[in-house]
């Protein structure tokens, strides 16, 4: 299941305080997982697309996603063969302004359109990135259905991104754990 939740922000005449990650609060949200990298990307574009992307066995990587500049339109598709929800799709907004995160099991692909210029996204990853493992599924593949928000004839995309499978020609390498994909918003 994919994991919404909003740290808590401190605030007062300065500004905020929140804590980003905290493991023991995390505990009966997520797993308990060894997050062993922190990514971030910039996008100047309102309108750029990063993904659909996910990293295979034995070498999947776990997310734990946040907008920390600008916002996002943030989208998880399930990817695990067998699943009552393959090729089913989950999406939320995240942004600096919302607080928001987004915990991304193992067995999804994910991607996101950034909604406003000089966006910037921070994201744990459970794995370190491995390029023999890294894969995905087209932004646009019109049998996944994504309402994407921007739609322009010019969406800032990178080569490697426009050239990945539609998901009617992808073997999905990831079990079904029993789990149906949902969106779980946790306090």
């Amino acid at each position: 299941m994919v994991i919404s939740f909003t740290p808590k922000r401190f605030e007062d005449d300065r500004g905020w305080f929140t804590e980003t990650f905290n493991a023991r609060k995390l505990s009966g949200f997520i797993p308990p997982l060894n997050w062993v990298q922190d990514n971030q990307s910039f996008s100047k574009l309102a309108g750029t697309v990063r993904g659909l992307h996910f990293q295979s066995p034995p070498h999947g990587q776990a997310k734990l996603v946040s907008c920390i500049r600008g916002a996002i339109f943030d989208v998880v598709v399930d990817v695990r063969k067998d699943s009552p929800t393959y090729g089913q799709h989950i999406s939320i907004e995240l942004s600096a302004d919302n607080g928001r995160q987004l915990y991304i099991p193992v067995g999804f692909a994910h991607g996101l359109m950034t909604l406003q210029p000089n966006t910037q996204v921070s994201y744990k990853v459970s794995d370190y990135y491995a390029p023999e493992c890294e894969g995905g599924i087209v932004w646009n593949d019109p049998d996944l259905n994504i309402a994407w928000p921007i739609h322009s004839e010019q969406t800032p995309l990178s080569p490697k991104d426009g050239v990945l499978p539609r998901l009617k020609d992808f073997e999905s390498p990831f079990a079904y754990d029993g789990v149906p994909l949902s969106l779980i918003e946790a306090p």
